[in-house]
């Protein structure tokens, strides 16, 4: 470590270490609440002589979190081609909602908690026990008798990767300076994107059982390359008291835990059932939403009363780069699910090509959103700023979101292809920068609560979009009918499905059944176009800040 220089005139005193990238400047004059990065545990991570991965480990621990990131996202996608064949085989139409949401219900409920699991037991042997989790629900799954089994099973696979997204960016900000993770952590978002597109065409291709089995062998590869690595942690150093049992789990702050999860549950229950199996004005669904809101409110005086041993530190949330990031990245997800989800319905009603091929047609977006990921990532590095990007994500994805809601059912090639890139690229641009924000401005020991803040709101971003796309596209569906195709019976055509419309309609109706689904997809991309200005919008409060390694200063005397 380098040793500190002193100011003759009484400034400052400023202290470096080469690993850490930050510099911690204190004033012994001056007031503590007015020192830039005063917090001690800011002081102390400076003292630390912090070691990173090297060489072959390096990429084989990179490799590891990529593909286990690109696991969790295949996941959630992969349901979807899998579905039809397990209602046959299960005589279980009634249950379909609850393949997902047993799922996100899971994973969102226990998410903000993994951060406090990181920071207390490490990172290394976290991750080894959420990814085991994971891979049993996906074995639980492959092996389900009945409906009620495989629901069990998929909330078994979200209590697993809920921890894993988190995981993986903590590993990665553990394994890499600061300096190098923005390329590193484009590659990882790249990548796992690819699981949205590729879980339809997997799906498509295997069985049912084999769709979930898939996970196994990968998750296995995984583990084994992480075992023999040794990852460093960046836990909070004890204050030379002995742990026991109960301090071990008091700093874990289980009420906190234990007060957020029927929130979070109450909540996307409501979202869930609002508008389908309930009325949004029924008591069942007011009851769940007032009942989230008063949890929420418990909850909140008990993080702030908490302080920083809080799930959610109060220190930490206040921080403006941190709000608006998490918001950041709700909004950016928010606008990905969209059209991840409604583009191939588009393509399957409207233009009428198979499942399979329309994973293909929304290739454009994946692959301009894969693009600018590692791209936008390098030159952030190389650069070091990344507001530019993040403000030019929120632009162009808002423009190629507008301009994708003016498909009609007669679009050529050339205008859904380059629109799609258009989006995909502004999108691209902003994926990995509110994580790479918030790993600039929190010591070690602290990131890995603050990437289990930032999973949450991605997570719960997604779930709230796309909860309030389907709201938009079954009234939009509905009111397209009555103006369209007024004789065609609305609940035929719902039951029906995107990809079997033109067998459930006569002839002479399809054109206006088109419209009318082409209008519901219009609609939810003016839903992508505002997730794409809440992005713009917050994205100024991420701060203009470099992640570049600083040159050592010598103050002069």
């Amino acid at each position: 470590m380098e040793k500190d220089e002193e100011q003759s005139a009484g400034h400052g005193i400023i202290s470096r270490h080469a690993d850490l990238d930050t510099e911690v400047v204190s004033s012994e004059s001056s007031d503590p609440e007015k020192a830039p990065d005063s917090d001690a545990s800011t002081t102390e991570a400076a003292k630390v002589d912090y070691e990173y991965i090297t060489g072959i480990k390096l990429w084989l621990c990179l490799t590891s979190i990529i593909l286990v990131a690109f696991l969790t996202l295949l996941d959630t996608s992969i349901i979807v081609t899998a579905i039809p064949r397990i209602t046959s085989d299960f005589h279980s139409l009634d249950d379909v909602g609850w393949y997902g949401s047993s799922y996100l219900l899971a994973s969102s409920a226990l998410q903000p908690l993994t951060g406090k699991m990181y920071s207390t037991f490490g990172s290394k042997y976290t991750f080894l026990t959420f990814l085991g989790i994971f891979e049993l629900g996906s074995l639980l799954c492959g092996v389900a008798q009945y409906s009620s089994m495989l629901i069990i099973a998929r909330a078994v696979a979200g209590l697993g990767a809920s921890g894993l997204t988190n995981g993986c960016y903590t590993i990665m900000a553990a394994a890499v300076p600061m300096h190098k993770r923005p390329a590193l952590m484009g590659i990882m978002m790249a990548v796992a994107q690819f699981g949205v597109v590729g879980g339809p065409l997997i799906g498509g291709a295997l069985t049912q059982y084999a769709s979930f089995y898939i996970n196994l062998p990968i998750g296995g590869l995984c583990a084994v390359f992480l075992l023999v690595i040794k990852i460093p942690d960046r836990i909070k150093q004890s204050d030379g008291k002995k742990a026991t049992v109960l301090s071990t789990l008091s700093s874990l702050d289980l009420l906190g835990f234990f007060l957020f999860a029927p929130f979070a549950i109450m909540f996307l229950l409501a979202l869930e059932w609002g508008g389908s199996k309930f009325a949004w004005q029924s008591a069942m669904i007011i009851g769940l939403f007032c009942g989230a809101g008063g949890t929420l409110i418990v909850f909140g005086f008990w993080e702030y009363r908490a302080g920083d041993e809080a799930m959610f530190p109060y220190s930490m949330l206040r921080k403006t780069v941190m709000w608006s990031s998490c918001l950041v990245n709700g909004f950016i997800f928010g606008c990905i699910l969209t059209s991840s989800y409604y583009l191939p319905i588009y393509f399957q009603a409207v233009k009428g090509v198979s499942p399979s091929l329309s994973g293909v047609y929304v290739l454009p977006g994946i692959l301009g959103q894969m693009l600018m990921a590692v791209v936008s990532g390098v030159l952030v590095g190389k650069l070091g700023y990344y507001l530019p990007w993040m403000v030019t994500s929120g632009v162009v994805a808002a423009i190629g979101g507008g301009l994708i809601s003016t498909f009609t059912p007669h679009t050529s090639t050339a205008r859904w292809v380059g629109y799609q890139l258009l989006a995909g690229i502004g999108r691209g641009m902003g994926m990995a920068m509110p994580i790479v924000a918030i790993q600039n401005i929190l010591t070690p020991e602290q990131i890995p609560i603050g990437m289990s803040l930032v999973a949450f709101f991605q997570t719960f971003g997604g779930a709230l979009f796309l909860a309030f796309a389907q709201t938009i596209f079954s009234r939009s569906l509905v009111d397209g009918l009555k103006k369209f195709a007024p004789t065609v019976d609305a609940q035929t055509v719902i039951t029906a499905g995107a990809s079997a419309i033109r067998q459930v309609v006569k002839p002479e109706d399809i054109p206006g059944v088109l419209k009318a689904y082409n209008l519901g997809v219009n609609r939810n991309f003016y839903l992508a176009v505002g997730a794409s200005a809440g992005t713009f919008l917050f994205s100024w409060g991420m701060g203009w800040s470099s992640v570049k390694k600083k040159k050592n200063v010598t103050p002069e005397a």
